[in-house]
């Protein structure tokens, strides 16, 4: 596509647009049975655009090429801008000369040969099976990778490109004694030599294991850990409460609440879009990535703006914005949410208590109020001896349950977007038997 023509197009047609190209590369490997049984490939290269007429802001996009696809593309923008209000907020980002260098892109991963890459997955899956004899069968064994290349130019003078890999290895192991039961888990990294597939395999075994002769637990309030993954299901949550676009239409519970203490004083909140799996230089916007502060010793400090909820609030954007590809038009989000971890492991030293690994319907969750009713599987901790429960329900408030965290671990793990440690938290309440 000759770039130059669709920017004087769109030029000449808009009081101002924004040009977003994407560019991603995906393969995906399958094993069963320590065996390729599958590979797919797909690749896809698209072009949205934004224009502003008259304050009139319209949203168009194709997967084509050549000069037809300049002209389809600007005029479903054009055919828009009757039916679409006018909007005194609408803009795009101001030019940007400096983004932070960041170490995200693999280019030696992406020219590994392919049976390199099933080798490392029939490693896993071999180190699953090879564990333990109670492990009856594998499901779900994928190796992930993504090539992904981002370009955007607005009538402001941006410019912004940039590109990066992304690797994810997954695997399901189900194990069978009196009872049968599973555990799923995954990792990522921008590197495939980062990924250590043997040690991910045979710990995903042994947690499997780990959970043979679950039983109920008594219903009551017990004080115990959350796993970094239930922690980052927690978090993920409550994530919905900092953004300005739910500030603007009060969905959150943290508004008029700033320098107020909202959670644990040893809570620290970050947001940064230079960590987590969604980390790169800049957002959809082609604002640079950097690190926002949301939470501070248990006092909320900010909301976190894209351009359009800057403008309603006369604030920056803090780098919020979120593309979910060239079919969906950008939107507020978090990008790299995280607590921050703490000094030490937690986990080996909890002898009485609970220690809670999963958390199921998160979905189900109140992302306004933070009220859940979850259902969880884990361990029972007494006099330090260990025993695997599942069937329980742990319910309360997000905002309260964060009031009572305790101390926090050192073993902070991004899951998507975003990341916990490992959290003591007091008053846990339980429904079991």
């Amino acid at each position: 596509m000759d770039y130059e023509k669709l920017k004087d197009r769109a030029g000449k047609t808009f009081d101002g647009y924004e040009l977003f190209f994407l560019k991603e590369k995906l393969k995906k490997y399958e094993t069963k049975d320590a065996q390729l049984c599958g590979v797919e490939i797909k690749e896809e290269e698209g072009i949205a655009l934004r224009g502003i007429k008259d304050k009139r802001l319209v949203f168009s996009y194709t997967y084509d090429r050549g000069d037809s696809a300049i002209e389809a593309l600007i005029e479903n923008g054009v055919t828009l801008l009757p039916y679409v209000e006018e909007d005194e907020n609408a803009g795009f980002s101001e030019e940007y000369k400096d983004y932070p260098s960041m170490s995200i892109y693999d280019s030696k991963g992406l020219e590994i040969d392919d049976m390199y890459k099933v080798d490392i997955l029939i490693g896993m899956e071999k180190a699953i099976i090879d564990f333990d004899k109670k492990i009856v069968v594998t499901r779900n064994c994928e190796l992930q990778e993504a090539e992904i290349q981002v370009k955007i130019i607005n009538s402001n003078g941006l410019n912004a490109e940039s590109r990066k890999t992304l690797y994810m290895l997954s695997a399901m192991a189900v194990a069978k004694d009196k009872d049968e039961v599973s555990w799923y888990d995954w990792i990522w990294s921008n590197r495939l030599n980062e990924i250590d597939a043997r040690t991910f395999g045979t710990h995903t075994a042994q947690k499997t294991i780990s959970f043979l002769s679950s039983e109920q637990i008594e219903t009551g309030a017990y004080d115990g850990i959350l796993s970094p993954q239930a922690s980052s299901d927690i978090l993920g949550i409550l994530s919905d409460s900092f953004l300005s676009e739910n500030l603007y239409k009060d969905k959150t519970m943290l508004k008029d609440r700033r320098e107020t203490k909202c959670f644990s004083e040893i809570i620290n909140i970050k947001d940064s879009g230079m960590h987590g799996m969604d980390s790169f230089p800049f957002d959809g916007e082609g604002v640079p990535s950097f690190e926002n502060i949301v939470v501070e010793n248990g006092y909320f400090n900010t909301f976190l703006y894209d351009n359009y909820y800057g403008r309603k609030y006369n604030l920056p954007s803090t780098g919020n914005c979120e593309r979910g590809g060239v079919k969906e038009p950008p939107r507020c989000a978090t990008r790299g949410f995280f607590i921050e971890k703490g000094m030490r492991d937690i986990k080996d030293e909890l002898t009485n208590g609970l220690i809670i690994e999963e958390l199921m319907g998160t979905h189900t969750a109140n992302t306004v109020t933070g009220d859940f009713s979850l259902g969880a599987i884990g361990y029972l901790c007494k006099n330090g001896s260990k025993k695997p429960f599942k069937g329980v329900i742990i319910s309360g408030n997000i905002f309260e349950m964060l009031n009572n965290v305790k101390e926090i671990g050192n073993d902070l793990r991004f899951y998507g977007t975003c990341g916990s440690p490992s959290l003591y938290i007091e008053g846990l309440k339980i429904s079991g038997k």
